[in-house]
């Protein structure tokens, strides 16, 4: 499945401060952030916890020759030294372990970044994000300061694995050029963006896991090239 989304229309949404905080509100009071102990993370790697959850926890380790997440809190997780400038590709596989009961079948989601930058800043931090969940939707949203802009709602896509599918895992990718920004699972590209909405896209790029997931992360990758 293609899509493609117009500059006015990417420009439109970035220009409603649109804050989802009135829905994570609500979400949180149907859907507690779970407890999780926190861990020493891995070297090399930064946390950030999404505001909402700052006073939660969650857990980010080595585990084979991947990463394991346990959220609790929703955060994202990236090494300064895989800054990017421009044309570049972050893929990663995710496998969800334990399915997410918080939402019905539709789940939390996991996925990746880009374009992050103030990170440390909850007043100045952006980034754009891609994420999938358990019942076969993925979203892109953009976050700047304390709001989230949804670039693309939660869209259906076949190459999109379900949870109670086998395999279940999904291999995401986003990949930068200098006139697109094409977004891709399991080898199929289900969105594509233009730069002259989106434009600077330079910065951190790393993993995104929203609270109460249990998923193993396989494979992350950030390299020149968008090919």
């Amino acid at each position: 499945m293609r899509r493609a989304v117009t500059a006015c229309s990417v420009l439109a949404a970035l220009a409603v401060a649109a804050p989802l905080w009135a829905q994570q509100q609500q979400a949180k009071e149907k859907d507690p952030t779970s407890a999780v102990t926190a861990a020493p993370l891995p070297d090399g790697w930064s946390m950030r916890l999404d505001d909402k959850d700052m006073t939660k926890a969650a857990k980010f380790v080595t585990m084979g020759s991947g990463f394991h997440v346990t959220s609790g809190g929703a955060a994202i997780y990236w090494q300064p030294k895989d800054e990017q400038k421009d044309d570049y590709t972050v893929s990663a596989t995710f496998g969800q372990r334990a399915k997410n009961v918080g939402h019905g079948d539709l789940g939390e989601a996991y996925g990746l970044f880009v374009g992050g930058r103030d990170l440390s800043d909850a007043s100045k931090q952006t980034y754009l994000y891609f994420e999938v969940r358990q019942g076969g939707q993925f979203i892109v949203n953009h976050r700047a300061g304390v709001e989230v802009h949804k670039i693309v709602d939660w869209t259906p896509a076949s190459s999109v694995h379900k949870f109670d599918d086998s395999p279940n895992s999904n291999a995401l990718a986003i990949k930068v050029a200098s006139d697109s920004v094409r977004f891709l699972v399991n080898g199929t590209q289900v969105q594509a963006l233009p730069r002259t909405a989106l434009k600077d896209l330079s910065g951190n790029v790393g993993i995104r896991v929203n609270h109460n997931l249990d998923v193993h992360v396989a494979g992350f990758a950030a390299k020149p090239g968008s090919k």
